[in-house]
Parts: C-alpha cells; sequence; structure tokens
C-alpha cells in the first residue's frame, strides 16, 4: 500500500487528483471533462463515469453553482472548523455535483452561489462557495447551450 499523504509541496502524492490540488492552488477551479463523450464529472476518476473512456481532460469550470441540498453543523467534528458551519452540495454549471461549504450570508437550496476559496496552512485552499454577486436569489441557472 502507497501513502496517498501530502507530498513536499502540500499536494496529495495521488497522481489523479494532483491536477485538482495544483489548479486549486492558484484558485482554478478544475473538473474532468471526458474526450469522448464530452460529460463533466467530479470527483476525479482516471476514467469516464459515462462512457467508461481512459483519461479524462481537465477543464476549467466557470465557479459558478446552485445549491441543491444544505445541512448546518451544529456538533465539533474537526479541529478546523468551529461550529456551526454549513455544508452543502451544489451542482457545478457543467453538472458534476460538488460537496463543499456555504460561507458569508446564508444561501437557501436552490440559490445561485459562486466559488470563493478557504486558505489553508501548508495545504492547497479549499473551494467553498459563497451567495452569487448579484445576490443569488430566484434565478434558474444559466442556460446550458454551448456548454461541454
Amino acid at each position: 500500500m502507497t501513502d496517498q499523504g501530502p507530498d513536499l509541496t502540500g499536494l496529495p502524492a495521488d497522481p489523479t487528483t494532483a491536477p485538482f490540488w495544483r489548479a486549486a492552488r492558484e484558485h482554478r477551479l478544475l473538473v474532468q471533462r471526458c474526450r469522448s463523450c464530452g460529460t463533466h464529472q467530479f470527483y476525479p476518476r482516471p476514467f469516464c463515469l459515462s462512457c467508461f473512456e481512459q483519461d479524462p481532460d481537465w477543464v476549467e469550470a466557470s465557479g459558478h453553482a446552485t445549491v441543491y441540498s444544505k445541512t448546518t453543523v451544529r456538533i465539533p467534528v474537526i479541529p478546523e472548523m468551529t461550529p456551526p458551519y454549513v455544508v452543502a452540495i451544489v451542482t457545478l454549471d457543467e453538472g458534476p455535483r460538488l460537496t463543499t461549504n456555504l460561507v458569508g450570508d446564508e444561501p437557501e437550496i436552490g440559490d445561485r452561489v459562486s466559488v470563493t476559496w478557504r486558505e489553508r496552512a501548508d495545504l492547497p485552499p479549499l473551494p467553498v462557495f459563497r451567495l452569487a454577486g448579484d445576490g443569488g436569489r430566484g434565478g434558474p441557472p444559466p442556460s446550458q447551450e454551448g456548454a461541454g
């Protein structure tokens, strides 16, 4: 069994997720996109979940999403996160769902959110989401025409 702890740069020593963490250091949110069928996916895998083609590409996500589900954590779970905090699943405009935290003014289910970054000492930042710049309330996601 290999050690999947951080390498000397603070990045996970996992070649499948390394591109995601390198981009996170630059505050860029990457997802995978299949070279064959065009499906976007997250979390990273060495193959496409839709057509099973190998070696999907990495593409930059828009950073925009819709809150799909959320819950407020009110008990201490890990030392780095002081309760209360909101854990959510957001649907990225590209299609995949991402488990994350909601920060700032608390969005509701269905609200539009945008990525921001939680800095961490000696580790890449984590993508977290806050209400979109327009307040994020009440509008549908942008059209997916031409996306892919």
